[in-house]
């Protein structure tokens, strides 16, 4: 169970190759309905994925750098600010499902997803994780949801009592036509600029379906097969040597970098998010 002093991160873990599963993890997270549509019916204006892309991207990935490398002061200045944001996103009369960013039960779910891709990046670009490793990577997570409104008691207490939240939780997951839509575009990268889009597109819905669960794919209708799983574990395989070899500040960005960036924005006054 996680305790009042959190068990220090296993930097190891954190690579810059895993934005390569980024697409994958949002589609996980946004499956959830509350989640899903609170994303695309969200009114803040400065998180809208497809006017300001890189600015949502560097407030997403900051997220993970100060939640899993930040000290306590810094996650709470990032919780104040993600909390401002988040007071806006809530259902309206017309909205399919009820939603409220303040949930810690869908803020649960969110972090849980984001666990289980750190668990799959590991594997797929360091290598496979003994019992006590992953142990420890998983007590080392709880910060994922606790930087938020997730309590220390709401983290399920053991990798164990995780697999039983998560096998429970996925029988919540529905995905119907406006958010499917939605994540196939963010799966070919149609928030970006045409030449951008058209050229890194493919690409990108190729390593995001390969680092979806099959219950994932299922759900928004992508397709895989055997050949397409061989060229994803030989891409794999190749980033996971070629990590053997870079020195951890090539390895680790850019995530160092982001949280350089939330501790001079905290310093000098800027907007985190």
């Amino acid at each position: 169970m996680p305790t009042t002093e959190p068990v220090p991160f296993d930097e190891k873990a954190i690579v810059g190759a895993a934005l390569l599963a980024g697409g994958a993890n949002v589609i996980m997270q946004l499956a959830r309905p509350g989640v899903g549509y609170g994303v695309i019916e969200s009114r803040v204006e400065s998180g809208q994925l497809h006017r300001h892309p890189i600015k949502r991207a560097r407030t997403t990935f900051s997220y993970l750098a100060v939640a899993l490398m930040g000290d306590p002061g810094e996650r709470a200045a990032y919780r104040k600010a993600v909390n401002k944001a988040h007071a806006q996103v809530r259902s309206g009369p017309s909205s399919p499902v009820p939603y409220n960013a303040f949930d810690p039960a869908l803020q649960l779910w969110v972090a849980a997803c984001l666990y289980r891709g750190l668990e799959d990046t590991y594997e797929a670009f360091i290598g496979p994780m003994t019992p006590a490793v992953r142990d420890r990577l998983y007590e080392s997570a709880a910060p994922l949801g606790t930087t938020l409104q997730v309590r220390p008691r709401d983290w399920p207490a053991d990798r164990e009592a995780f697999e039983e939240y998560w096998r429970e939780e996925l029988a919540k997951v529905s995905i119907d036509e406006p958010v499917r839509r939605y994540l196939l575009g963010l799966a070919d990268l149609r928030f970006l600029p045409r030449p951008i889009g058209t050229l890194l597109g493919g690409f990108n819905r190729f390593v995001t379906v390969g680092f979806l669960p099959p219950e994932f794919r299922e759900h928004v209708g992508l397709a895989w097969n055997a050949r397409a799983q061989r060229r994803f574990d030989r891409l794999t395989a190749a980033i996971r040597v070629l990590s053997r070899f870079q020195p951890a500040v090539v390895r680790r960005f850019p995530f160092d970098l982001l949280l350089w960036d939330v501790r001079r924005r905290i310093r000098t006054g800027r907007p985190l998010v």
